[in-house]
């Protein structure tokens, strides 16, 4: 058993539960399974990465990218996109262990930062939120130009010891997807021509952000090379872009 793959069988098994029309998305070919061997000798291993990906009618991808790499290596990356006729948040979790630590990140990122949205979808985190900065607490500094896109509840953390992240932060993974698809449960299809105008702005104002600043571009370059990265990246992790490409030449 990995660090993370009871975070990813957790959610798998929430969504189950709570998804009445949860569906597989598409994984393109070459993405479903990747395998590579690093180092030599003792420090040998073999870094396996794994895609999952759903979707329902109110979700547009629900993914996760899982890299197992021994020791030395361990990432859950899980978000979920909604469909664009929602306003709500995307859901996001980075998980990450290296020879230097721990990185967790979870937030339910806004795709607007007036004071209703955050009433909306980020006040009634605050008190998990809350609960965390304890055991938890916020991990330093971060880009000016990521700032943009985190909400007021983003648990940002460097846990000094594993026994932390298999439990706080197992339980904070637990209690922030509750919450997220309690909000997936109630929310309403948005009607208003400008508002959807927005939503699809901010999507791909995030996913375009996302998708040029992945920090995991570097790993994943090495490990499987340029070609193969780029095309995880943009034709898979954070393809809304490609797919709206896609829909509007079938549409012409």
């Amino acid at each position: 058993m990995t660090l993370y793959q009871p975070f990813l069988d957790y959610a798998l098994a929430l969504l189950t539960e709570k998804i009445a029309d949860l569906s597989p998305y598409p994984i393109p070919v070459g993405f479903e399974r990747k395998e590579c061997t690093t180092g030599k000798g003792k420090r040998e291993e073999t870094v396996i990465t794994t895609s999952h990906a759903f979707k329902s009618s109110k979700l547009r991808q629900i993914r996760a990218a899982h890299v197992q790499g021994g020791n030395s290596l361990q990432v859950l990356n899980f978000v979920i996109f909604p469909q664009l006729n929602y306003d709500l948040p995307f859901f996001g979790a980075d998980l990450v262990t290296l020879p230097g630590g721990h990185l967790i990140a979870l937030d339910m990122q806004p795709l607007f930062h007036d004071a209703a949205y955050q009433q909306k979808y980020s006040d009634p985190i605050l008190p998990i939120f809350k609960s965390y900065q304890r055991d938890l607490p916020w991990g330093g500094d971060f880009p000016d130009e990521a700032k943009l896109f985190f909400s007021p509840v983003f648990l940002w953390t460097r846990p000094e010891k594993t026994e932390l992240v298999e439990t706080r932060v197992f339980e904070a993974f637990q209690d922030y997807l509750k919450a997220y698809l309690d909000f997936v449960a109630q929310a309403e299809p948005v009607t208003d021509s400008q508002r959807l105008e927005a939503i699809a702005e901010s999507q791909l104002r995030y996913i375009g952000y996302r998708a040029a600043k992945d920090p995991a571009r570097g790993m994943f370059t090495r490990l499987y090379g340029e070609e193969w990265t780029e095309e995880y990246i943009h034709g898979f992790l954070f393809d809304l872009e490609r797919q709206l490409s896609q829909l509007n030449q079938l549409s012409q």
